[in-house]
């Protein structure tokens, strides 16, 4: 088959692949802007998203949120998950970088730092029981420091961390538009750290996710399953993140798969929401007043449990009128608490899971100049919130 008879966004994907292999873009080059494409290869945004979108899940680009696309370090890279919500799969990768090991010396003050955004829902503490339940039995007490989501805080917070002499750090990064230098700079000297949940695409460090493909993807199969057709994707803050792209990337991808378009109108990442208050003027209020969605999938629980109030206050019923499947169970996990349809990314193993690997590397188990990454995949949890589309 010619290039000239494939469809646009392939032909978009094989002229970056090409140029990238001919090594006219290197590493961390940055692809042109999204309009600049569209009037390049005289194409819709859909089509050009669609194509950056492929790239960067093959692993030859990767986007960062606000700024744009940029050549992988490594093109030929590919990380998958594995069945099942317990499951993972880890990969070293071999880099010039040296790691960090402190060995048993220092017993007395050896510490570990955990950096959250926030404790704000039932995430984070199985997060953190995860992480205790893993230090259970280890000589590493546990410092927990809350950044409220600001990137200037989580600086200050790993400053901090450094001076009191933690021996390494799990880091959960807030939402912003860039990289936080200092946990660059922790990577450039060798600092034992892990990521969670958010990762930093085309740089290597430990990290250990869940899939946020996969995760998407797996919501709009269900919910299309049982007849809905209008399916609504939202988050509650305008600020970009991997996490959310991955998550939207799915979304579409399922969309595309079932053979419909892409309504932009039913993505609705452009607003922030706050909870203390329930206002008929915002936008996501108007939205569900004007029934432009039967089914609302929530890039958090805590949106989730939002909309399901004002679908109540609007006197919509769940999910006779209205199904909302979240990310995340917005319930504390006990029988009388599990009501929401959810995505899981069994959160407490990917604590623990994340605290073994930083343990491995203070000790010195592993391998010098190697990182782990470790992406578990989602698990669908069927609920009351969520049911067949009204006729």
């Amino acid at each position: 088959m010619t290039i000239e008879r494939q469809p646009l966004y392939v032909q978009i994907q094989e002229y970056f692949k090409n140029r990238i292999q001919s090594q006219e873009l290197k590493s961390h080059d940055k692809i042109p802007p999204e309009k600049e494409l569209m009037q390049q290869f005289n194409v819709s945004r859909i089509t050009v998203v669609n194509a950056l979108v492929q790239l960067a899940k093959e692993g030859w680009i990767y986007r960062v949120p606000g700024r744009g696309s940029f050549v992988s370090e490594s093109s030929n890279e590919s990380v998958q998950g594995v069945s099942g919500a317990s499951s993972s799969v880890t990969e070293n990768i071999a880099t010039d970088s040296p790691t960090f090991a402190s060995g048993l010396e220092g017993k007395e003050r050896r510490s570990i730092g955990l950096i959250l955004p926030a404790i704000i829902d039932h995430f984070a503490l199985r997060l953190i029981e995860g992480v205790s339940r893993k230090l259970t039995g280890e000589d590493y007490p546990l410092h927990i420091t809350l950044t409220n989501n600001s990137r200037e805080r989580e600086k200050e917070a790993i400053q901090k961390m450094l001076q009191i002499g933690v021996k390494g750090l799990l880091i959960f990064p807030c939402d912003a538009e860039t990289y936080n230098e200092e946990i660059l700079s922790l990577k450039a000297n060798g600092f034992p750290f892990v990521l969670l949940d958010r990762y930093f695409p085309g740089i290597e460090t430990n990290i250990v996710r869940s899939d946020g493909f996969i995760g998407g993807k797996m919501a709009v199969d269900y919910l299309w399953k049982h007849g809905h057709r209008n399916i609504a994707i939202c988050s509650d803050t305008i600020l970009p993140t991997i996490t959310v792209e991955d998550r939207v990337a799915g979304y579409m991808e399922s969309l595309k798969q079932h053979g419909t378009l892409i309504n932009p109108a039913l993505i609705l990442t452009d607003f922030n929401v706050d909870y203390k208050k329930n206002d008929e003027t915002h936008p996501l209020y108007r939205f569900i007043k004007n029934h432009m969605a039967t089914a609302y999938i929530t890039l958090n629980g805590r949106l989730g449990v939002h909309i399901v109030s004002i679908c109540r206050s609007l006197g919509l019923e769940i999910p006779k009128d209205v199904s909302v499947l979240t990310f995340d169970n917005p319930g504390s996990g006990l029988v009388e608490d599990n009501w929401y349809s959810h995505i899981s990314q069994s959160e407490t193993m990917m604590g623990e899971q994340a605290t073994q690997i930083l343990l491995d590397v203070i000790e010195g188990r592993q391998e010098t100049g190697c990182y782990v990454k470790t992406v578990m995949e989602p698990n669908l949890v069927i609920r009351q919130s969520t049911g067949r589309v009204s006729q």
